[in-house]
């Protein structure tokens, strides 16, 4: 039976079910306890129980999370029941419907939807419809859709089923090979979830009127209509073909054309890749064209006119920010704001009085490959400010030659100039290796991996017909190499993780807000007057970090921090 009092006696840290309806009000769920609170404003609520150490509220989905992080609640102890069925089963989306029928046993294949009988079926026995549970045991789709915030009494069920799957998640996690840490990886990855729903609500800064200078330099003023945007792209095009001899017009948009077109002027190129162009643009006006004519192109098709009025508002670029990428874990976000290219970063800039400190984790990945594996000697190369000297010096190679090799392990290369400082590393690094070769082998018999915070990672299988043996050693190849920097790159996602919502945590206490999270980067809008100190608690956090998630605590992470006023400025 619920009762309508809000509790009083919530103890910190404790699990406590949430479910919130903005204007109705919300459930809330302990155990067997049931709390039913009408109220207009119940997020008020949530936040006069969440003052101090709160307790670690659990909620269904992503959806909770975007109320908590739109009302500016100080939450740092979260359960996200979708986040955590993410980590145990792989892939990146799901569904409250999908992950009450797959942690009861009940085939996706008979999955309730919502909509009109046709002329032929039957009813069926649906039972109560006031009922979130069907007879069939599938959540009633009415519910999933919106129902269960239809009454007070409905959300404290809904929050009390949300309760329920975590105990059957529980013993999921338990039966991984560190019970423990996977489940301090649950609530780093809900947490993780938190912040990009703090991330999407409220955006990235932007210098709107540096950007539109910007877009205007490279692509060419903002178009007045449809028939003078077509004129501006044939400007844009005319550029280029202005350097053919005899002049003519050729699709610049197709990568095949353009490679013909190169070839008839004397360029024969295995492909059109920027790169590759670059080292020939001092040797011909026609490729110079031809690469401005790109970053213009991108410029105005990806990050022009269009971008700036679809995704920024109020001097901020907002697109939704997702905690899991399906693959190993890593952070992802729309609307540009993950492959923002460089020459668009001088236009996120900081607000008046603010700043940005800019911080960027170094060689992660090998330090992240000693803490997974263990291995003494990687972990001595991790003391130092630069890992691959010392790597270098035991392989006798030149740097380079060294940091290639290393990357290449974890990557599954096996040619190229490092392929024989490979054999060095075997046998001065064997515990890593082997680690490395062991999630390989596992990928190419088609067995999923585990990153080491326990995050499964899928494999697939390939279709190999009546015996297409080359299509086959191919897919279990691709699948080797995929596994083994899988295991490195979602142990990498999972400190990152750990890593930004430390600094998330303590940046609240001096008005600083992370704004973007990119690969192994952080960016943090600070006041201005607090930079310094923000700095500092950014570098002790990569520390904190670190002491939370390595498993061998001797290794060391280290990050570079800047303190800037546009994201260009840091180096």
């Amino acid at each position: 039976m619920a009762t309508a009092e809000i509790p009083t006696d919530l103890v910190p840290g404790e699990v406590v079910g949430l479910a919130v309806a903005p204007g109705a009000g919300l459930g809330l769920a302990r155990g067997d306890e049931r709390w039913a609170i009408a109220s207009s404003d119940p997020l008020s609520i949530v936040s006069s129980l969440t003052a101090g150490v709160g307790p670690r509220w659990l909620w269904w989905d992503r959806s909770t999370a975007d109320l908590i992080a739109g009302a500016g609640l100080p939450v740092d102890r979260c359960w996200d029941v979708a986040t955590v069925h993410r980590l145990l089963f792989g892939g990146w989306k799901t569904s409250i419907a999908e992950v009450w029928a797959i942690m009861h046993d009940l085939s996706l294949d008979t999955l309730p939807t919502m909509g009109q009988l046709g002329l032929l079926d039957m009813p069926a026995d649906d039972g109560d419809p006031t009922r979130p549970v069907m007879p069939d045991g599938h959540l009633r789709p009415e519910w999933v859709a919106g129902g269960f915030a239809e009454s007070p009494e409905r959300l404290a069920e809904w929050a009390g089923l949300a309760l329920e799957v975590r105990s059957l998640q529980l013993p999921l996690l338990d039966r991984l090979p560190d019970p423990s840490r996977a489940r301090s990886t649950a609530h780093s990855e809900s947490a993780a979830d938190l912040l990009c729903a703090e991330m999407s609500n409220g955006g990235l800064p932007i210098d709107e009127p540096a950007a539109a200078e910007l877009i205007a330099d490279a692509a060419g003023p903002r178009p007045r209509s449809f028939a003078h945007e077509d004129q501006i792209r044939a400007e844009r095009d005319e550029a280029v073909f202005a350097q053919l001899e005899p002049r003519w017009e050729v699709n610049l948009r197709n990568p095949a054309e353009v490679k013909a077109m190169l070839r008839r002027q004397g360029f024969e190129l295995p492909d059109t890749r920027a790169w590759r162009l670059e080292k020939l643009r001092d040797t011909e006006p026609l490729i110079d064209a031809l690469l401005t004519w790109r970053k213009a192109e991108r410029i105005a098709t990806t990050y022009g006119y269009t971008w700036i009025d679809e995704h920024v508002s109020g001097g901020r670029l907002r697109g939704a920010w997702s905690s899991s990428d399906g693959a190993a874990g890593r952070m992802t976000a729309s609307a540009g704001l993950h492959n923002l290219p460089s020459m668009m970063r001088p236009v996120v800039a900081a607000e008046d009085g603010h700043v940005f400190v800019r911080a960027d984790l170094g060689q992660i990945e090998p330090r992240v490959l000693a803490a997974v594996s263990g291995d003494r000697a990687l972990i001595d190369a991790t003391r130092g400010d630069d890992l691959y000297s010392p790597v270098a010096a035991t392989l006798g190679v030149e740097r380079d030659i060294a940091k290639l090799a290393v990357l290449g392990a974890m990557y599954g290369a096996t040619t190229g100039e490092s392929a024989g400082a490979l054999a060095g590393l075997r046998t001065n690094y064997p515990v890593a290796m082997a680690l490395l070769e062991e999630a390989a082998e596992a990928g190419r018999r088609v067995e999923d991996v585990f990153t080491s915070g326990g995050r499964r990672v899928r494999m697939w299988s390939e279709s190999n017909g009546h015996g297409d043996l080359d299509r086959a050693v191919s897919a279990a190849a691709a699948r080797g190499r995929y596994a083994r920097n899988a295991l490195i790159q979602g142990a990498a996602a999972e400190y990152f993780k750990v890593w930004a919502i430390t600094v998330r945590r303590h940046g609240r206490a001096v008005g600083a807000e992370i704004v973007l999270c990119l690969h192994d980067e952080l960016l943090v809008h600070t006041p201005a007057e607090r930079a310094e100190t923000v700095a500092a608690m950014v570098a002790e956090s990569v520390d904190e970090a670190a002491a939370y998630w390595s498993p061998q605590p001797d290794v060391r992470f280290v990050a570079d921090v800047s303190v800037v006023e546009r994201w260009s400025d840091a180096k």
